[in-house]
C-alpha cells in the first residue's frame, strides 16, 4: 500500500480524499493556488505545496506544476478528484512516465471515454443505446445551426471534454444554436483548455440516471446501482438521490449490465460513472462515461456501505475487489443537496465573499456504514444519518476563480420519505451568512409535491420556477406553528429584558399572555400560557404545545411545536425577528395588542425604481457588450455577457426600449448592482 499520496485538486473533494487516506494510514499532500493559501484542504493535509496564481489555468490544470509538487514531496500516487486534470490523458501519461501511480483508470480508457464523441462511438459498437446526434467536430456557428436543423430541434450543444454542466447549452432554434455554440466553445476553452463541440438530440421529459461502476486490474467489474440526478439547473446537478424512485429491478439490472460491459470494453479499472438519459417508458440511452469519482458519490456510499475512495486507492495499488456483484445490495435511501454560492433570488447567479458564518448541521452516524445519533433521536426522527462533505470554513473566502459549490449535504434513512424529512431538518439547521447561497431553494425542493412524489425530470427547475426562485409561500398550518414558536421565543426574550431592566416584580405577569404576531402582512392574535416545561400557545382556534431551550442571542432555535420538530434560523431586526425555515425568509414582529393597532397605521417604505437600469447581478468580468447608446432593443435581446466562476451569463432585455448610456466595457470587473447600462 502507498505511504504518501498527492491530491491534485482542491475544496471539498480534496478534503474527502484526505479523510479516507488518513483512516488508511496514508500521508497526504495538498496543492494550492494563491487564492487557496488558507483553504481547509491545505490545513488538513500532512504537507502542502504552492503551485501558482489563483486562476486554474495557471495552477491546478498546469501539469508541470503538479509534477514538480510530486517530485518535491516524493508522493507515490496521485488522486485527481474530479474536474481539473481528473480526465486528462496527458496527465495520466506524465505520471506513468514519472513512475507515479494514477489513482484512476488507464490513460487509454481516459482517452476512449473522456472524449464524448469517441465514447459514443465505442458505446454504439459495444451495443449500448446512444442518443441520435452529430459526432463529428463542428467548425463554426453557422454549421452548428445547419446540423441542429438536420437533427431536429431541440438539440443539446456540448463540449467534448466537458463536465459539471460547463460548456453545455440547449437550443430550440437556429439563433439559439449559433449563440449556444459560441458560449459553449468559450466556456470549454476556459474550463478545460479544449473547445471542441458536438451536438445531439435533446430528449424531452428526460430523467438523468447514472450507474456507478468499479473495476480492478484483475478483470473484475461491478455496478453499485444507480443515482437519480434529474434535479438540474443549467445542466448542473443540484440534488441527487440513490436509488432512483423511477427504476424497477429489471431496468436497473439492464442499465448496470450495459455499464459494466462498456467498462470492460475499454479495459477500465477504478471508479467510474456511466450516465444515461431515461424517458418516461424507461427506455435508456448512453450519454457519457465519467472516468473519475463523481461529485454525488456519497449517496452511493450511504446505500451500499462501500467507501469508493478507499476502493480507488486499493485498486490503484493492485488489490482485487473484495466483493462480487451479488454482494452489493441497496440498504435504505440517501439524498444529496449541493450547497452553492449562488443567490436564488438573483436567478442563481454566483456570489463571492467571506463566510461570516458557516455552521453545518452536526454529522450523525447511521445507515450501512454508520450508527445512531443523539439529536435525531431527540427529534424523534428514528434511525437517520447526516453527512456533510465540505472544503470551506467560517471566515474563509468564496473565490470567483473556482466552482461555486460550498458543500454537499447528505442524509440517509430507511425509506425515501424519511430521508427527505431528515434533509429538510438538516437544511434548516445549516447556517451560512456573508454570501448568497441556495439553501432556501434546496429546502423548497424538499417540500415540492413533484419531488416528494418522485415525478421529476431534468426540466423540473425550468418548469416549476420559470421566473426564477422568489421564495416559498408556506401553508397556513406551518405559519401557525411558526407564529406560535415566535410568540414563545419572544416571551423568553421579554422575561430576560425585564430582568435586565431591574424590574423585580413578577416577570411573567409583567410580560403578559396576549400578543399579536405579524408575519409579513398576516396577523395572528395569540395567547401564551407557560409552565415549567414550555408553553401552550392558543392560535387560530387551536392550542399548540411549544418546547425549546432557545435563549436570546442564539442564531438557531430547535423547537418541538405540536409534537413535531421545527428549526428556525433567528436574527434580530428592529422590533422583531428574521426567521428562516423551509425555504421561507420571514420578517416577524410580536407586539402587544395596543402596539399592533398603532403598527397598522405606519406607512410602507417604497423600494427605489431601477426599471430603467441594467444592473450587474453578480461579481464578474464583462466579456462583451452587445449594444450601444441609441440602439433600440427588443424583449429577450442579449445586452451583455458576464463571466463568473467559469460560467458565462447572458443578460437580456426584459422589455422593449432604447439604450441611453453604457457604463461598462469588456474586460471590466464589476460588483453586484453596478450599473452596466441605462435606458430612456
Amino acid at each position: 500500500m502507498f505511504k504518501k499520496i498527492l491530491i491534485a485538486n482542491r475544496g471539498e473533494i480534496a478534503c474527502r480524499v484526505i479523510k479516507t487516506a488518513r483512516r488508511m494510514g496514508i500521508a497526504t499532500v495538498a496543492v494550492y493556488s494563491d487564492a487557496d493559501r488558507n483553504a481547509l484542504h491545505v490545513r488538513m493535509a500532512d504537507e502542502a505545496v504552492h503551485i501558482g496564481p489563483s486562476p486554474a489555468n495557471q495552477s491546478y490544470i498546469v501539469i508541470d506544476r503538479i509534477m514538480e509538487a510530486i517530485r518535491q514531496t516524493g508522493a507515490e500516487a496521485v488522486h485527481p478528484g474530479y474536474g481539473f486534470l481528473s480526465e486528462n490523458m496527458k496527465f495520466a501519461e506524465a505520471l506513468e512516465a514519472e513512475g507515479v501511480v494514477f489513482i484512476g483508470p488507464p490513460s487509454g480508457a481516459i482517452e476512449a471515454m473522456g472524449d464524448k464523441i469517441t465514447s459514443k462511438k465505442i458505446a454504439a459498437e459495444a451495443g449500448v443505446n446512444t442518443v441520435p446526434g452529430h459526432m463529428g467536430l463542428i467548425a463554426d456557428a453557422d454549421e452548428a445551426a445547419r446540423i441542429s436543423t438536420r437533427i431536429g430541434y431541440p438539440v443539446m450543444i456540448k463540449a467534448s471534454a466537458g463536465g459539471g454542466g460547463k460548456g453545455m447549452r440547449i437550443a430550440w432554434n437556429d439563433d439559439e444554436a449559433r449563440e449556444g455554440f459560441q458560449s459553449s466553445k468559450n466556456e470549454a476553452a476556459s474550463s478545460f483548455g479544449d473547445d471542441r463541440i458536438f451536438i445531439e438530440k435533446f430528449v424531452t421529459q428526460p430523467r438523468h440516471i447514472e450507474i456507478q461502476v468499479l473495476a480492478d486490474q484483475h478483470g473484475n467489474a461491478v455496478y453499485l446501482h444507480e443515482r437519480e440526478c434529474s434535479i438540474q439547473r443549467r445542466n448542473q446537478k443540484v440534488i441527487e438521490e440513490a436509488p432512483s424512485p423511477f427504476l424497477d429491478e429489471a431496468t436497473r439490472a439492464a442499465m448496470g449490465a450495459q455499464a459494466v460491459a462498456l467498462a470492460k470494453a475499454v479495459g477500465y479499472c477504478s471508479a467510474g460513472t456511466v450516465e444515461f438519459i431515461v424517458d418516461g417508458d424507461r427506455n435508456f440511452y448512453f450519454l457519457e462515461m465519467n472516468t473519475r469519482l463523481q461529485v454525488e458519490h456519497p449517496v452511493t456510499e450511504l446505500i451500499t456501505g462501500v467507501d469508493l475512495v478507499e476502493q480507488m486507492i486499493r485498486v490503484a495499488a493492485g488489490e482485487p475487489l473484495p466483493f462480487a456483484q451479488t454482494d452489493l445490495t441497496i440498504t435504505g435511501w440517501a439524498i444529496e443537496s449541493r450547497l452553492y454560492a449562488e443567490d436564488p433570488y438573483r436567478n442563481f447567479l454566483p456570489s463571492i465573499g467571506r463566510l461570516t458564518r458557516y455552521r453545518p448541521p452536526a454529522e450523525v452516524a447511521a445507515g450501512p456504514m454508520l450508527a445512531k445519533g443523539k439529536w435525531l433521536e431527540q427529534a424523534r426522527r428514528g434511525d437517520r444519518a447526516v453527512r456533510n462533505d465540505t472544503g470551506v470554513h467560517e471566515g474563509g473566502e468564496i473565490s470567483m476563480f473556482y466552482d461555486p459549490m460550498i458543500a454537499k449535504l447528505c442524509t440517509w434513512a430507511p425509506s425515501r420519505p424519511e430521508a427527505i424529512e431528515a434533509m429538510r431538518l438538516a437544511l434548516d439547521e445549516f447556517e451560512v451568512e456573508g454570501i448568497g447561497h441556495n439553501l432556501p431553494f434546496l429546502s423548497a425542493v424538499m417540500d415540492h409535491p413533484r419531488f416528494v412524489s418522485g415525478e421529476i425530470t431534468t426540466a423540473f427547475i425550468a418548469e416549476e420556477y420559470p421566473e426564477g426562485f422568489q421564495g416559498t409561500t408556506l401553508p397556513d398550518a406551518d405559519l401557525h406553528r411558526i407564529a406560535a414558536a415566535a410568540a414563545a421565543m419572544h416571551r423568553v426574550a421579554e422575561i430576560r429584558r425585564t430582568r435586565i431592566s431591574g424590574r423585580l416584580d413578577n416577570h411573567e405577569r409583567h410580560v403578559g399572555e396576549n400578543w399579536v404576531v405579524f408575519i409579513g402582512d398576516q396577523e395572528y392574535p395569540v395567547r401564551i400560557r407557560a409552565d415549567r416545561d414550555g408553553s401552550t400557545v392558543s392560535i387560530a382556534g387551536q392550542d399548540l404545545r411549544v418546547e425549546s431551550d432557545w435563549k436570546p442571542g442564539q442564531s438557531l432555535a430547535r423547537l418541538m411545536v405540536d409534537d413535531r420538530p421545527l428549526v428556525l434560523k433567528v436574527d434580530r431586526i428592529p422590533a422583531g425577528y428574521r426567521l428562516r425555515t423551509r425555504g421561507a425568509d420571514l420578517r416577524v414582529h410580536v407586539r402587544r395588542p395596543r402596539a399592533a393597532e398603532l403598527a397598522r397605521l405606519m406607512p410602507v417604505k417604497q423600494a427605489p425604481d431601477t426599471s430603467k437600469l441594467l444592473l450587474c447581478p453578480m461579481p464578474g468580468l464583462v466579456v462583451r457588450i452587445n449594444v450601444a447608446p441609441g440602439d433600440e432593443v427588443q424583449e429577450g435581446q442579449a445586452l451583455a455577457t458576464i463571466e463568473a466562476m467559469k460560467m458565462e451569463n447572458i443578460l437580456r432585455a426584459e422589455r422593449k426600449g432604447v439604450v441611453k448610456s453604457v457604463n461598462a466595457e469588456p474586460g471590466q470587473s464589476l460588483k453586484v448592482d453596478e450599473i452596466i447600462m441605462e435606458f430612456e
